[in-house]
C-alpha cells in the first residue's frame, strides 16, 4: 500500500500559509497508519491540507479557499515550494512543486527532474490517489458539502475510492449504452410512427395486392415474347441446319460420283487396252495405205473430189453414230432417275399410310386459335371484373366498419345528450363550427377516449370524475375562452372545459418500472389501457396521474398489507376496489381508503378514433363514400357473385388446356401430312415429267443403220476401183475403231461433267449455309468465331427442331400475346418500386429491432459485470455502517437506490440514519439532521470506507466541529480502532480539539501544531526538555 513517507512533507520558508499567522518553513513526518494533528485555530493545520492537495496536483477548487494557486504563497513572499514523498514498493516517489505568486505558475520536479503537470497527474493516478473525491480527501471547507452530495454523486465518488479500477469505467459504460439504447429506441419509434400512424405500409401491401394480378398477366405475356423472340433467334439456325444436311446429301452424292466415275474407268480400261491394240492393227493397214498409195496416186487425184465426198459421209456417220450413243446414255440415266422416283414414292405412300387417312385439320386448328382468344377475352373480362368486385367489396367493408364505429360515436352521443343535454348541444355547435378554433379542439372526454379492452372501462371510469369525462378540451387557451364566450355566455349552456398543460405530459415515465411491482400481482398502469389524443392523455397524466396509477388482481388483493408500504404508490387499483394511500409528513404513518369499483356506465363502447380517420380516408381515397342500402345483401351478391367467376375461370382454365393439347396435336398431324403430301406430290410431277419425256431408243437405232446404210451405199457408189475399195474398207475400219474409242472417250466426259455439276452444288449450298449461319449469329448477337452460348443452346433444347414447328408454335405463341392487352409497364414499374419500398421499411425496422436488441444485450452483460459487485460492495460498506452506528446505540444502513433499475445514471448511494429511538430511519441530507449528526454520518461512512483499503491514505479535516462530546468520543474511538488496523490505509485526522481521557493506540502518530511570534524554530525543539520542564510544574502544584 502506497502512503505518505514519515519524512513526507516540506514547507519551505515562503510556502503555504492561510493566514497571516503560518509558519515559514515546516517539515511533517506521519506515520503509517492513523496521523491525529492537532492545534489551534490559525496554527496551520489547514496548510498541511492544502500542501498535499496543491503537491498531489490537486485543483484549488478542491479546497475551497482560494481560486488561483498564488493564493496559497505567505504574504509577502513571491514564491514557495511543496516537496513530498511517496512510498511505493520499488522505490519510493517524490514530488516537487514551486509555486510563483505573481503569474501563478509551478515548477514541477518528479523524483528530482523537472516534468510536466500532466506527468505528476498520471504518476497520482497510477498511484489510486484521487483529492478530487470527498470520500478520500474532505477539506475542512469541504465537510458541509459531503452532506449535500446527491445519491448519484456518493456513488460515484465511492466506486472511485473503494471500488475496483473498472467498476466507475463499466458504470459509464452502461450509461452510454442505455443513452444509446434510449437514442435508438426513440429512431425505432418515430420510424414505426411514421409507418403505422399513415397505415403506409399496409395501404402500399394493398395496393401491390390489387396490382398483382395486372403485373402477373404482364409476365405471362412477357413470357410469350420472350418465346417468340427465342423462336424467331432458333428459325435461322434451323433453317442452317436444314441447309447444312443438304448439303451433307450433296457430298454423299458427290463422293457416290466419283465412285462411278472411278467405276467407269476401271469398267473401259480393257477397251482402252483393245483401243491400242486396234492402234496397233491400224499401223500396218497405214502402211499398205502407202504401198497402195503410189499406185493409186493417179486414181486419187481423180477421186480427190470423189474421197471428199466419201470424208463428209464418213463424218455424217459419225454424227449419226454419236447422237445415237447420246441418245442411249441419256435414256439409261432417263431410266434410273424414273426408277429411282417411283421408288421414292411409293416409300412416301406407304409412310402416308401409316399417318392415316385423316381429312384437313387446317379448319380444325384456326377454330381452336380462335377459341384461344376467345377464352383469352373472356379470362381478361373475368379477370377484370373481379378485380372491380374485390375493390368493391373492400370498399363495402370499410364503409361497413365505418358505419358501425358511426353507430358506436352515435350511441356514446346518445348517452352523453341523456346523462347532460347542454354538453350535448355543445357539442353539435363545435362540430359546426370546428374551423374557428386555431389549435386542436377535441370533443368530450367520454367520447375520444378509446379503452383498449371492454374488461378495463371500469378503471378508467372510476379514476376520472364525471365533470371532467363530459368537459371539452383545449390545446390553446383562447380558443377555450372563445369556445366559452359562445356555448355559455352566448348559447346560456353549462359546459365544461379545460385547457391541456402546455407542455405535454403524455409521455411522462412512471415513477417505478411497472416489472418491479409484478411481484405484487400489478400488469399495468391506467394509461396503458387506454388510447387518447395527446391533449387529453397530457391533461389526464398531469391531473389524474394516470401514467402513475397501477392496476393489479386478486394477488395483489391479497398482499395489499405489503403493496401499501411500498413508496411512490398513492393510488392503486385491484380487480374490484381503488386504494387511495396517504403518509404523514412528520410521523410517515400511512393511512389507506379503499372504495368498491362500480361498472362503466360510458367508456364501454370502446371506438378507435385514429383507426376511424384512417379509414375516412381510404373511403376518401377509393371515392366510395356514397351511402348504399343493404351492405350487407350487396357483400353478398358479391360474394356469390366472385364464386361464379371462379368457377367460369376455372371451367376456362381447363377448356384452355384441352384446346392446347388438341392444337398440337393437329399441328404435329398437320404438319407430318402436309410434308408427305407435298413430297408425293412433287415426286409425281417429276415422275410424270421424265415419263412423258423418254426416247424410242429402237427407233432411233433403226433410223441411224438406215441412215449409215444410205451414207456406205452412196460411199461404194463411189469407190469404184479395186484399190479404192481396198483403201474405202480399211478406212471403215478405221472409222469404227475410231468410233469405238469416241464413246468410251464421251462416258468418261460425262461421269467428269456430272461430277463437276455435283461440286458446284457443293459450293452453292456451302456458300448459302455460310449466309445462315452468319445470319442466324446477327440475330443472337454473337461474334463471327464465337460458338452457341451454353443458356442458348440449352433453351433451343426446348423448343422444335423443324421448321414447320417453329412456324406453328410462332403463330400459337404470338396469339397468346395478343390476348394479353390493357396491360402497362408503369403499372408493373409501380408495383416493383413499392414492393422495393415494402421491403426497405421492413428491413429498416428489422435493423432497428437488431441494433437495439443487440444493444439490450450489451446493456445486460454490462449490467452483470457492474450491478453484481457494486451490489456486494455495498453490502460491506453497509456492514460496516451498520455496525458502526450500532455501536453508537444509534442506526444506519446504506443501501443501492433506484427508481428505475433500467435507468443506471440514477443510481445512488442512500444513507439513512437515526440518532433516536422514537424515530424512524431517515435519508441523510442537509435539512433534516442537524450538523453534528451530519458529521458523525459523515465521519462513520468514510470510516466505513476506510477498511476497504483501495486508496493509499485518507483526509478529514476538522470533521468533529458540532458533535457533542457523547458521539465525538464515539466516533474518535471508532476512528482509532478502524484507522490503526494494519489492513488499512494511512489516515490524517485533522481537529482543532480533543476530549480529555480518549483511548489511544500505540500505532497512532500524534502531530501537535503549534505557531505564533515567539515559537522556537523547529530544528531548535527540545522534546526532552520539555517533557521534563512539564514534571517540574506538575511536581510543584
Amino acid at each position: 500500500m502506497e502512503h505518505l513517507c514519515s519524512k513526507t512533507l516540506q514547507e519551505t520558508p515562503e510556502c503555504l500559509p492561510c493566514t497571516h499567522r503560518t509558519y515559514d518553513y515546516s517539515v511533517v513526518h506521519p506515520g503509517p497508519n492513523l496521523n491525529m494533528i492537532v492545534g489551534a485555530n490559525g496554527t496551520g493545520k489547514s496548510s498541511i491540507v492544502c500542501a498535499i492537495c496543491l503537491c498531489l496536483a490537486g485543483k484549488t477548487a478542491v479546497l475551497g479557499r482560494g481560486d488561483k494557486v498564488g493564493l496559497y504563497v505567505k504574504r509577502g513572499c513571491k514564491k514557495g515550494h511543496v516537496e513530498i514523498e511517496l512510498y511505493k514498493r520499488g522505490g519510493n516517489v517524490v514530488i516537487f512543486r514551486e509555486i510563483h505568486a505573481e503569474n501563478n505558475q509551478s515548477l514541477w520536479m518528479l523524483n528530482d527532474r523537472q516534468c510536466s503537470q500532466k506527468a505528476v497527474e498520471e504518476e497520482v493516478k497510477a498511484l489510486r490517489i484521487q483529492v478530487s473525491n470527498l470520500c478520500q480527501f474532505l477539506p475542512q471547507e469541504k465537510v458541509g458539502e459531503f452532506a449535500k452530495m446527491s445519491k448519484i454523486e456518493l456513488l460515484e465518488a465511492t466506486e472511485k475510492s473503494v471500488g475496483p479500477p473498472e467498476m466507475y469505467e463499466y458504470h459509464c459504460e452502461l450509461k452510454n449504452f442505455r443513452n444509446k439504447e434510449r437514442e435508438l429506441e426513440v429512431s425505432s419509434k418515430k420510424n414505426c410512427n411514421k409507418i403505422h400512424s399513415s397505415s403506409f405500409l399496409e395501404k402500399a401491401k394493398q395496393r401491390n395486392e390489387r396490382n398483382k394480378h395486372d403485373v402477373n398477366r404482364y409476365y405471362e405475356k412477357k413470357r410469350h415474347l420472350d418465346v417468340i423472340e427465342l423462336l424467331e433467334k432458333k428459325k435461322p439456325w434451323v433453317e442452317y441446319e436444314t441447309t447444312r444436311k443438304e448439303l451433307e446429301g450433296v457430298k454423299k452424292e458427290r463422293d457416290e460420283a466419283r465412285k462411278q466415275l472411278s467405276s467407269l474407268k476401271q469398267t473401259q480400261a480393257p477397251m482402252v487396252k483393245k483401243i491400242q491394240q486396234i492402234d496397233e492393227q491400224l499401223k500396218p493397214t497405214e502402211a499398205q495405205i502407202k504401198d497402195k498409195t503410189a499406185a493409186i496416186k493417179e486414181a486419187s487425184l481423180k477421186c480427190k473430189q470423189k474421197q471428199d465426198q466419201l470424208d463428209r459421209k464418213n463424218k455424217e456417220i459419225d454424227d449419226i453414230k454419236q447422237k445415237c450413243r447420246l441418245k442411249q446414255m441419256e435414256e439409261e440415266d432417263h431410266q434410273k432417275r424414273i426408277s429411282n422416283t417411283r421408288r421414292t414414292i411409293e416409300d412416301l405412300k406407304a409412310e402416308l399410310a401409316k399417318v392415316g387417312d385423316q381429312p384437313d385439320v387446317t379448319p380444325r386448328i384456326n377454330a381452336v386459335n380462335a377459341d384461344l382468344r376467345r377464352i383469352q377475352e373472356e379470362r381478361a373480362k373475368i379477370e377484370g371484373e373481379k378485380g372491380d368486385l374485390r375493390r368493391e367489396k373492400d370498399n363495402l367493408l370499410l364503409e361497413k366498419k365505418l358505419n358501425d364505429m358511426n353507430n358506436m360515436m352515435n350511441a356514446k352521443v346518445e348517452k352523453l345528450r341523456g346523462r347532460h343535454r347542454d354538453t350535448h348541444a355543445a357539442l353539435q355547435w363545435l362540430r359546426q363550427n370546428k374551423q374557428l378554433f386555431r389549435g386542436n379542439v377535441h370533443e368530450p372526454m367520454m367520447l375520444v377516449i378509446n379503452v383498449k379492452d371492454h374488461r378495463f372501462a371500469k378503471y378508467v371510469e372510476n379514476h376520472i370524475s364525471f365533470h371532467d369525462l363530459r368537459a371539452f378540451v383545449f390545446q390553446r387557451k383562447d380558443d377555450m375562452e372563445k369556445f366559452m364566450i359562445e356555448v355559455r355566455d352566448k348559447m346560456n349552456l353549462k359546459v365544461n372545459s379545460i385547457c391541456a398543460p402546455e407542455e405535454s405530459c403524455s409521455k411522462r415515465p412512471p415513477s417505478r418500472n411497472i416489472e418491479s411491482l409484478r411481484r405484487f400481482g400489478f400488469f399495468t398502469y391506467l394509461r396503458e389501457m387506454f388510447d387518447a389524443p395527446d391533449e387529453v392523455m397530457s391533461y389526464l397524466c398531469h391531473q389524474y396521474r394516470v401514467h402513475d396509477v397501477p392496476v393489479g388482481n386478486e394477488r395483489t388483493k391479497s398482499m395489499i398489507k405489503t403493496v401499501i408500504e411500498e413508496p411512490y404508490l398513492k393510488v392503486l387499483y385491484t380487480t374490484e376496489e381503488r386504494y387511495t394511500v396517504k403518509r404523514s409528513f412528520y410521523s410517515n404513518k400511512i393511512s389507506t381508503s379503499n372504495s368498491v369499483v362500480h361498472p362503466s356506465q360510458y367508456l364501454t363502447i370502446t371506438v378507435d378514433a385514429e383507426e376511424k380517420r384512417q379509414l375516412e380516408q381510404q373511403m376518401k381515397v377509393g371515392n366510395s363514400c356514397v351511402k348504399r342500402a343493404g351492405t350487407t345483401s350487396k357483400l353478398r351478391d358479391i360474394d356469390e357473385r366472385m364464386k361464379a367467376l371462379q368457377k367460369e375461370a376455372v371451367a376456362l382454365d381447363r377448356r384452355d388446356n384441352e384446346l392446347l393439347a388438341e392444337k398440337k396435336g393437329l399441328s404435329e398431324l398437320k404438319g407430318k401430312k402436309r410434308q408427305l403430301e407435298q413430297k408425293i406430290s412433287t415426286k409425281q410431277d417429276s415422275l410424270k415429267q421424265m415419263e412423258q419425256n423418254i426416247i424410242d431408243l429402237t427407233k432411233i437405232e433403226e433410223e441411224t443403220k438406215e441412215k449409215i446404210a444410205a451414207v456406205n451405199a452412196e460411199k461404194v457408189t463411189i469407190l469404184r476401183a479395186k484399190l479404192t475399195m481396198e483403201k474405202v474398207h480399211l478406212a471403215l475400219e478405221t472409222v469404227g475403231l475410231t468410233a469405238e474409242k469416241n464413246k468410251l472417250e464421251n462416258d468418261c466426259r460425262e461421269g467428269a461433267s456430272e461430277l463437276r455439276t455435283t461440286d458446284q452444288r457443293k459450293v452453292q449450298l456451302t456458300d448459302q449455309c455460310k449466309g445462315l449461319l452468319k445470319r442466324a449469329k446477327a440475330i443472337c448477337k454473337m461474334q463471327p468465331d464465337q460458338s452457341l452460348p451454353e443458356d442458348l443452346r440449352n433453351a433451343f433444347s426446348k423448343l422444335p427442331d423443324t421448321l414447320d414447328e417453329v412456324d406453328a408454335m410462332l403463330n400459337e405463341e404470338r396469339s397468346r400475346a395478343e390476348c394479353f392487352t390493357g396491360l402497362s409497364e408503369n403499372v408493373v414499374d409501380e408495383y416493383n418500386r413499392r414492393e422495393q419500398e415494402i421491403k426497405q421499411m421492413e428491413k429498416e425496422l428489422e435493423e432497428k429491432s437488431n441494433a437495439l436488441n443487440a444493444y439490450r444485450q450489451n446493456i445486460s452483460e454490462a449490467k452483470e459485470r457492474w450491478l453484481n459487485p457494486l451490489k456486494h460492495l455495498v453490502e460491506q460498506i453497509n456492514e460496516k455502517f451498520s455496525a458502526f452506528f450500532r455501536s453508537m446505540q444509534c442506526a444506519g444502513e446504506v443501501d443501492l437506490h433506484s427508481e428505475n433499475e433500467e435507468e443506471y445514471d440514477k443510481y445512488g448511494i442512500r444513507i439513512r440514519v437515526k440518532f433516536h429511538a422514537t424515530t424512524q430511519l431517515h435519508e441523510l441530507t442537509p435539512y433534516h439532521q442537524s450538523g453534528g449528526e451530519r458529521s458523525v454520518s459523515t465521519m462513520l461512512y468514510l470510516m466505513a470506507l476506510q477498511e476497504l483499503n483501495r486508496c493509499p491514505f485518507r483526509v478529514v479535516d476538522e470533521i468533529n466541529q458540532g458533535m457533542d462530546p457523547v458521539n465525538e468520543r464515539r466516533v474518535f474511538d471508532i476512528v482509532v480502532r478502524t484507522a490503526c488496523k494494519e489492513t488499512t490505509s494511512q489516515y490524517f485526522f485533522i481537529t482543532p480539539k480533543l476530549l480529555q481521557n480518549l483511548t489511544y493506540a500505540e500505532e497512532m502518530t500524534i502531530l501537535c501544531i503549534h505557531n505564533g511570534p515567539h515559537m522556537l524554530s523547529p530544528n531548535q525543539w527540545d522534546e526532552r526538555a520539555f517533557v521534563r520542564r512539564c514534571l517540574e510544574r506538575k511536581a510543584r502544584a
